[in-house]
């Protein structure tokens, strides 16, 4: 007698507790890309469903660490569903923190005409952004041009090809930024793990090293990009840096040794995740 994957989950479940913090989620997920059905209709029929015979290899795939994005192909954010590769950071909730903070700066004002993503991966951010301000132009960076293609197949496929455009460049060369112009939104999440930093396996193993490490104390992208940050912004324009847990105050005197205001943005955790940068008294 064959089990139902209601049965399956349980017992993948209980075999994902020696890799992840979230096992049942991870084993829906699974269960659910293996059979070609969203988690809530999985949910729904469960008892009555077999599993797929493909479901065992992608859970051992998850019992190797391999991140569930990576092997379902694909992460959401914001209202978005995004492409995603090993080629590209797994876009995280807290990095929602941005584009919330993006919201709250422009409510009741003109919106931003153009908006930069600086090291944009899966486009995550900057097609957030055109998504939320509908007349906005956008343009993206990365140094990785396996990561430019998969950002712009996600700005094509998610119907934003014509809003965007995305070139293979490093904030660490000269003249980078020199053809952009200038920009009223500036969404950066760089890299800011520190190089000794622990990881879970799956992030060490798995995800890109270039768009997770930046020195020994994390801040070395900061040091780099926030002096070059004022010459691309318009009048009354801000940029949003996301930072990691306990960075704020590093990255604030930065900001501050340049000029610039700061506002500091939480988490759902309750965590400085997010700072906005602006000049006093611009707009």
């Amino acid at each position: 007698m064959s089990i139902s994957a209601s049965q399956q989950l349980v017992a993948a479940t209980q075999l994902l507790e020696r890799v992840s913090d979230t096992p049942r989620l991870d084993a829906e997920l699974l269960m659910a890309h293996a059979l070609g059905l969203s988690r809530n209709n999985l949910l729904l029929r469960a008892r009555d469903l077999t599993p797929p015979a493909e479901f065992d290899a992608l859970l051992q795939r998850r019992l190797a660490h391999e991140p569930v994005a990576y092997i379902r192909g694909y992460q959401e954010f914001w209202d978005l569903t995004l492409v995603v590769t090993p080629d590209v950071l797994i876009p995280r909730g807290d990095s929602e923190t941005l584009i919330e903070a993006a919201q709250r700066h422009f409510a009741g004002s003109r919106p931003p005409h153009r908006i930069l993503d600086l090291g944009t991966g899966s486009g995550a951010l900057i097609l957030a952004g055109l998504s939320i301000f509908k007349e906005a132009q956008g343009v993206a960076i990365d140094a990785s041009a396996e990561a430019l293609a998969v950002a712009q197949n996600n700005a094509e496929r998610l119907g934003f090809g014509d809003r965007g455009r995305f070139y293979r460049r490093s904030w660490r060369d000269a003249g980078w930024a020199d053809d952009l112009g200038r920009f009223d939104l500036i969404l950066c999440n760089p890299p800011y793990v520190e190089t000794e930093a622990e990881l879970a396996p799956q992030v060490r193993a798995h995800e890109p090293a270039s768009a997770l490490f930046a020195g020994a104390d994390g801040l070395d992208d900061y040091k780099l990009l926030i002096p070059q940050i004022s010459a691309l912004l318009t009048s009354g324009g801000v940029a949003i840096f996301e930072i990691g847990q306990g960075q704020d105050a590093a990255v604030t005197k930065l900001a501050k040794e340049q000029g610039f205001a700061i506002q500091p943005h939480r988490d759902l955790a309750g965590i400085i995740r997010a700072l906005s940068l602006s000049k006093p008294g611009s707009g």
